[in-house]
């Protein structure tokens, strides 16, 4: 299975300039983790940095910076790991292992943002990957006692 076919694409995005008071809302009334900031790149959106929940916490409210006057460019993590939508999924788990992330950000082949990819929507995949092995096991046993 691809990455395109499990990945989140209904995504909160925002541009750099935007403030942390104003992402803050957004990642509340959205109810989300993450915001991608994005620059329009040839009629696309680009992903150029996203703003986890982390971030808030990190960079403006420990570091008591004004979240009126700091901008989402100022938070963000700036270049995020990203993964192109054809990759399968087992390629993205190392991804995310190896870099220790808990989220890619899935680009076209053009790097348009096309969706995010979580740890959550990686252990739901696998869930049900293991759900359908186990459902196996009972026809077997059907089948080898007749």
């Amino acid at each position: 299975m691809h990455i395109k076919d499990i990945c989140r694409r209904s995504l909160v995005t925002c541009h750099r300039d935007l403030s942390a008071a104003k992402v803050a809302q957004l990642m509340r009334d959205q109810f989300v983790e993450d915001v991608i900031v994005v620059e329009e790149r040839g009629g696309n959106l680009a992903p150029v940095g996203i703003v986890t929940f982390r971030d808030m916490i990190v960079r403006v409210i420990a570091d008591h910076a004004d979240p009126d006057r700091t901008s989402a460019a100022d938070i963000m993590t700036g270049a995020p790991e990203t993964a192109h939508e054809d990759e399968l999924i087992y390629a993205a788990i190392a991804h995310m292992r190896e870099k220790r992330i808990s989220r890619l950000v899935v680009v076209d082949a053009h790097g348009a943002l096309v969706g995010v990819l979580t740890s959550g929507d990686v252990t739901d995949f696998l869930a049900s990957e293991l759900t359908e092995v186990a459902r196996i096991a009972p026809r077997r046993v059907a089948f080898a006692g007749r």
